[in-house]
């Protein structure tokens, strides 16, 4: 019997470019807090970790109580952003669904690993029509967050597969050190809020420039399912 091939990909900068929302969110929550605002680019830099996490790596010089409270006044300025300021949804990147449809009828298992929370991957499933294409999701609300392998694992054994047959797509150092760390492959794509130098020292195996890319890919790496 053919070993599952599983595919696992992350959300924010990699499915969606969702960098609008996540930089408008932490701009309000900086400055309720009286904090100024930090560069985007110092922000885009902590995209795919959880909030207290990414907090945390923005405000070093603060306690964890400090981080826990700017983490959820992020959330809630997230909120805000996206019910009153940017109600539509964030637009997936080009090729984005008729890779994820080719690669599911090919008989490729397809899972994501994102530091969203159920609630947000859920809408960007909900808002392209991606229904039941994913066999495990896995988010921030119930893992530690990346580059620890914990989605990984998860997913992996919910999907009946195992790690040698299965690999990690992202736009981060963060997902490419989770992959690594897992013992998946790691496979960066170009299009996201990191750059390929960090891609390819977290661990990346391949930097992708187009979803027309990843099957070709895949294959190569995994194999044919």
């Amino acid at each position: 019997m053919a070993a599952t091939k599983l595919v696992i990909f992350d959300c924010d900068g990699t499915l969606v470019d969702s960098q609008h929302i996540i930089l408008a969110a932490m701009r309000e929550a900086f400055i309720n807090a009286g904090h100024t605002p930090l560069d985007d680019a110092d922000v885009r830099s902590s995209v795919g970790l959880s909030p207290y996490e990414a907090v945390a790596r923005l405000l070093p010089d603060e306690n964890e109580e400090y981080h826990n409270k700017m983490a959820e006044d992020f959330r809630l300025a997230y909120y805000r952003q996206r019910t009153e300021c940017s109600p539509g949804p964030d637009p997936l990147y080009e090729g984005t669904k008729e890779t994820l449809l080719a690669l599911n009828d090919a008989g490729y298992m397809l899972g994501v690993a994102t530091g969203n929370s159920q609630r947000g991957l859920q809408r960007v499933i909900d808002d392209h029509g991606l229904q039941g294409l994913f066999v495990t999701l896995q988010t921030a609300d119930g893992h530690i967050s990346k580059p620890d392998p914990s989605m990984v694992y998860t997913a992996v054994a919910e999907a009946g597969s195992d790690v040698a047959n299965s690999i990690m797509i992202g736009d981060t150092s963060y997902d490419m050190q989770m992959a690594t760390r897992a013992g998946c492959h790691a496979l960066g794509v170009s299009w996201g809020y990191h750059s390929d130098a960090e891609l390819s020292a977290a661990g990346a195996v391949h930097i992708a420039r187009s979803y027309a890319e990843l099957p070709a890919v895949i294959e190569r790496l995994i194999g044919k399912p």
